[in-house]
């Protein structure tokens, strides 16, 4: 192996493994999708990239929790860590109902909303990424698969794999944000396009909720 990558906190294919998975969970409709387009449809592409801004805030918090031994907390108290989880889980089937009822809407179908100031924005985008269920058990139960006790630097490690998909969670926001206005003006010209969607996106929605309550009563590990 060469002394490159030998210096590397993580090996390439937990590397690998991580900007993968981190990848799927982002392209997975989930609370934060659905306020970043929200977002970016109703107030324009600024309102969503200063939401995303405070969604990328909230990822750095479940990193350092994770990594700086705050997850503790979780370990200690049990049903604070499965309230968390069943509050996300909650919300997503929430979501998906509201997608998938008679006269429900879709994520790229624009709606009037109210003109937030960049500080709620931010603040709205950080409170709806802290009670994603998504992000808590990816930091808390996934990224910690990919950690190799045997190669030492538990913390270097957790802190580089969470990078990665903090990364790879912001590019991939960012373009959502970008298109999410021509999308909108797709489905407003075709709504058989806009009732599709809304269905594909309320049952995806619904399964990641089904997929994610499956996990509740796991409890947090450190």
């Amino acid at each position: 192996m060469s002394p490159t990558v030998s210096l590397l906190p993580v090996t390439l294919t937990a590397a690998a493994a991580m900007v993968l998975t981190a990848l799927v969970m982002v392209l997975t409709p989930g609370p934060n999708m659905m306020y970043l387009v929200s977002r970016s449809i109703g107030q324009g592409r600024r309102a969503g990239l200063v939401s995303l801004a405070g969604t990328g805030v909230g990822f750095v918090v479940y990193l350092l929790m994770a990594n700086l031994g705050l997850a503790v907390v979780f370990v200690a108290v049990p049903w604070l860590f499965i309230g968390l989880k069943s509050a996300g889980v909650a919300y997503l089937a929430h979501l998906a109902w509201q997608a998938l009822r008679p006269g429900g809407r879709g994520v790229f179908e624009v709606s009037d909303l109210p003109k937030d100031s960049p500080a709620r924005l931010f603040s709205m985008g950080l409170i709806t990424n802290l009670l994603n269920p998504k992000a808590a058990i990816m930091y808390l139960t996934l990224i910690p698969q990919f950690i190799d006790a045997d190669r030492g630097h538990r913390f270097a490690q957790g802190m580089t794999l969470g990078t990665l998909q903090i990364t790879v969670s912001m590019i991939v926001n960012a373009s959502i944000i970008v298109a999410a206005g021509s999308v909108a003006q797709l489905f407003t010209r075709s709504p058989t396009w806009a009732l599709w969607q809304r269905r594909v996106t309320g049952s995806l929605l619904g399964g990641v909720a089904i997929v994610l309550a499956r996990e509740v009563p796991a409890r947090a590990r450190v």
